[in-house]
């Protein structure tokens, strides 16, 4: 066995003669437990915090988006319908009318927007599957819409209500004078049902069918605003963006999904990684215990090391033996502190014991790249500390 590994494992599992020295290694121990334990939560929680949110967009956002660059709307020719049905990286993809609209219903008013969509829409994003009351557009049904929870809160909206309709203004394009008793075009709708989501979400579309968005707006009979895709499964998205943007030309913008919410991919990851540096930081402090214990250790047995050193142990050799205790006892307080980390990230995805709401337990999710962060983290740090505290070890410091 090797000589400084054998020494330091004894000196790690032994008791000392002094009490306050067991003490210290003890809170030492605790505290690399409760930092690995934390840091291991944390991040496991922003991980399924970043699914959870992540899911949200899967029903709110498509895969890719294809707007006009000039202009708000421009016509689905034969030529773009070629180019999109042709590639085999698109599952499917559905035209969409959005425009920013004034909403009234019983003397409130709100701003939202219109959004049409064809019947296919829901294989773009699944939005039917987010509705908390009512039903999904029915294309048989002309003047019907979905609106989101945040929306119906604002204007005191009810489902399938059929007293006071919603009513949908868009101003008249035009210049000159306006008459402000015209100035409108009007569509009133009954309301089938409400969608959930992120809370911009719910505060942002009024979802009618493509025909009624189209009539209200007066557009031509391919006139959108733009286009909506679902890819399949296993498509680069980045890669294919690139490839379908050269081959639209400059006439169109190309967006991914992650380009659509820009700020609040940037926001989720940024908390994450000042989470991460928060919780390192509060290791580090609780890695100062450690350097604390194992300098009151070599203190301990500055006897011991003389014996060692007349034995025929060099310097390097007895400082090697406390760097090994103090990455040992690191390594073994990380591995505790991820093995209660793991048993309360299953429980709690399985029983869900903090809850966000009453039906929401708080999302975490259980992922190697986390544990693999912790462990790189904690025995980075647990070496630097062991080398810090060797460091006092000098053949003046044993021979005094």
């Amino acid at each position: 066995m090797n000589f400084p590994f054998y020494i330091a494992k004894r000196y790690l599992f032994s008791k000392t003669s002094n009490n306050a020295i067991n003490i210290i290694t003890i809170i030492a121990s605790f505290g690399v437990i409760v930092g690995s334990l934390a840091l291991f939560i944390i991040l496991s929680g922003f991980s399924g915090l970043r699914t959870f949110s992540y899911s949200l967009l899967e029903n709110s956002d498509p895969d890719i988006k294809i707007s006009s660059i000039k202009g708000k709307s421009f016509l689905f020719d034969e030529d773009l319908y070629q180019i999109l049905e042709n590639n085999t990286s698109i599952k499917v993809f559905s035209k969409v009318i959005e425009e920013r609209v004034f909403l009234e219903y019983n003397d409130k008013n709100e701003i939202a927007y219109l959004k049409g969509v064809e019947e296919n829409y829901t294989s773009i994003t699944h939005v039917d599957s987010i509705l908390s009351v009512g039903n999904w557009i029915n294309e048989e049904y002309s003047n019907t819409a979905v609106v989101g929870n945040g929306i119906s809160r604002k204007l005191s909206l009810g489902v399938l209500n059929f007293g006071a309709p919603l009513s949908i203004l868009v101003p008249k394009p035009g210049t000159g004078f306006i008459n402000p008793n015209n100035a409108f075009y009007k569509l009133d709708v009954q309301i089938v049902g409400l969608y959930s989501g992120t809370e911009e979400f719910e505060n942002k579309f009024v979802f009618v069918s493509f025909d009624d968005a189209r009539k209200l707006l007066k557009f031509k009979e391919n006139q959108i605003t733009s286009i909506e895709l679902k890819l399949e499964k296993d498509t680069e998205v980045d890669l294919f963006a690139e490839e379908l943007q050269k081959e639209l030309g400059d006439t169109f913008k190309v967006q991914t999904k992650e380009q659509l919410n820009e700020v609040f991919y940037k926001v989720i990851n940024t908390e994450n990684i000042v989470s991460y540096l928060i919780f390192t930081l509060i290791v580090i402090i609780a890695l100062f215990n450690v350097i604390g214990a194992i300098i009151m250790m070599i203190i301990d047995k500055k006897s011991n090391l003389k014996t060692l050193l007349s034995i025929g142990a060099t310097i390097k050799e007895v400082k090697k033996t406390f760097e090994i205790q103090g990455f040992l006892l690191t390594f073994l307080g990380m591995l505790l502190g991820l093995t209660l980390g793991c048993v309360l990230v299953f429980v709690q995805k399985e029983f869900g014991l903090f809850m966000i709401t009453q039906n929401l337990p708080y999302p975490v999710e259980f992922r190697f790249s986390n544990l693999l962060i912790v462990i790189f983290t904690i025995t980075f740090l647990g070496f630097i500390a062991s080398k810090i505290a060797s460091s006092r070890i000098s053949k003046e410091f044993i021979e005094k």
